[in-house]
């Protein structure tokens, strides 16, 4: 095994936000404790689907919706570790920039059609060549090629660190190529998962029902005979949906963990996201004022974050100032301190970049999903040094990809903080994810080329040095690490999904 080869399979063990657990069905493989099959299971999601097109999927909350239906190449596990899925083996060649995966050969889709590499190529050549809102995830392959039945070889321009285990994730889901061709697979999918989704119980917005499917391969993934996941995108909604047993799961937030913990119900802490501000325009392209560092720092230093962490969070998390996390190489303790609470300062630095009377930006909110209070806050704090925030209300549904196709210079959000690698082709390279300007300079790109080649000493001291340059030009207003906040009822367990905001659909288990 090449050295590339240990590092990919190495940040596969922690890594995305997202992906499969161990199989699920007995207390010897789940590692839930749940012992029992049967029923239905019903979460709770904080965000609602917006196409089942595997073409589009997204990792973190989106990938429940698509795992009962998709089986990906490849499925990690709640520890991150990579196990086998629809591929059976894979292996690099020497130098990493050739993988080759060999697939099951008793898989079909729900249609009837029958798994091969050509099905294989056909949805990761529509992955990295569409619009979804992860395509660039797969930047580095060059070519995919079904070189017969049951083999697929892929082809990078270079080698890519995280390439198995975005094959674990949104980019490995396989639809039936008829499904495909049928023109309609955003809305009526066809995989080869345990589960299919049941149109005549679902509800587009309201309710999504997928039932078990006979003959699937793997039936220890089909624990319950019935998943519903329902969509409740207000945080007090979705406490009263699992108080009253209408969910038997559901993420919490800070405000409405009490009473859930009250209540009796399982809780699972688990730390995984950055939340703060995502400053997109860095080139003043529809605000000027984001063009100079010295407005970034501005708002980095307006934003009182331990009182956002103590009166929204609950305190339930950390502070932060940089955007990798504290199991990374790139993260540096001295960092989080960069930027303390300092109005002052910030109205010097606009003063300094020429703007005293300060400016106007516009961001996006979301009802349900951001919270008031903490929409208000940042307004006030920003407005307090002189920035004008003008809120525009958008759709849940279409939230994600008004901000990744770049219609706002900033927005609030909350990322994972995934591998050094990861983290740069979701946020910093010029056609990541979250940098819909495609902004990024000369030592970006050179630090960058470092994490993504260079040896594992080289790697390690080029993400520290990423981290810095960033976090000193202001590319991002982190404000704190928050807990994730999990709970389950008196029947079901769970295990939580390194580095994901919520349990993949394999880790839940009646309470036996």
């Amino acid at each position: 095994m090449s050295s590339r080869t240990a590092v990919a399979l190495a940040a596969a063990a922690a890594l995305l936000a997202l992906a499969g657990c161990s199989s699920a069905g007995t207390a010897n493989t789940t590692g839930t404790g749940g012992t029992t099959k049967g029923g239905t299971l019903t979460i709770a999601a904080a965000v609602d689907v917006k196409s089942f097109d595997p073409a589009q999927a997204h990792i973190g909350h989106y990938l429940q919706y698509d795992q009962p239906v998709y089986d990906s190449l490849l499925r990690r596990k709640a520890d991150g570790t990579l196990v086998p899925m629809l591929a059976t083996k894979w292996k690099y060649n020497d130098d990493d920039t050739v993988l080759t995966l060999t697939l099951r050969k008793d898989v079909k889709f729900s249609d009837g059609t029958k798994l091969d590499a050509r099905a294989v190529k056909t949805n990761l050549d529509r992955f990295r060549s569409g619009n979804g809102p992860d395509a660039s995830t797969l930047a580095q392959v060059s070519e995919v090629a079904a070189t017969d039945a049951t083999t697929v070889v892929i082809t990078l321009k270079a080698p890519d660190p995280s390439l198995l285990d975005y094959l674990g994730n949104a980019d490995g889901f396989i639809a039936s190529p008829k499904a495909i061709d049928a023109g309609n697979i955003a809305t009526k999918p066809i995989g080869s998962g345990p589960y299919t989704l049941d149109t005549s119980k679902t509800v587009a917005g309201s309710s999504y029902t997928f039932v078990k499917r006979a003959g699937y391969w793997d039936p220890s993934l089909q624990v319950y005979d019935t998943i519903v996941i329902k969509p409740i995108l207000d945080s007090t909604a979705t406490l009263n949906a699992l108080i009253s047993g209408q969910v038997d799961a559901a993420l919490l937030t800070a405000k409405t963990e009490p009473q859930a913990k009250n209540a009796g119900f399982t809780e699972y802490k688990y730390g995984t996201d950055w939340q703060g501000l995502l400053i997109f325009d860095r080139d003043g392209k529809t605000v000027p004022a984001l063009a100079d560092e010295r407005v970034r720092q501005a708002i980095n230093y307006a934003v009182d974050k331990k009182t956002l962490l103590t009166q929204v969070g609950k305190g339930l998390g950390t502070v932060t100032n940089q955007v990798f996390g504290p199991t990374t190489s790139a993260y540096d303790k001295s960092l989080d301190d960069t930027y303390p609470y300092d109005p002052e300062k910030a109205k010097s630095l606009l003063a300094e970049a020429g703007y005293s009377n300060g400016f106007t930006v516009t961001m996006p909110t979301v009802s349900g999903l951001i919270d008031p209070a903490l929409q208000a806050a940042i307004g006030q704090n920003l407005g307090d040094v002189g920035i004008t925030v003008k809120w525009d209300n958008v759709a849940a549904a279409d939230f994600i990809a008004d901000i990744t196709q770049g219609k706002y210079p900033m927005t609030w959000f909350s990322l994972f903080q995934g591998s050094p690698w990861v983290a740069s082709n979701q946020i910093l390279t010029p056609n990541a994810t979250y940098n819909p300007f495609h902004t990024t300079d000369p030592k970006v790109e050179e630090l960058i080329a470092k994490v993504q080649s260079g040896s594992d000493a080289d790697q390690a001291a080029a993400a520290k040095d990423l981290n810095e340059y960033v976090t000193e030009q202001a590319w991002f207003a982190p404000f704190y690490r928050p807990d994730q906040i999990f709970f389950t009822d008196k029947t079901t367990v769970t295990k939580p999904q390194n580095q994901q905001a919520v349990p993949s659909i394999y880790s839940y288990a009646p309470k036996g």
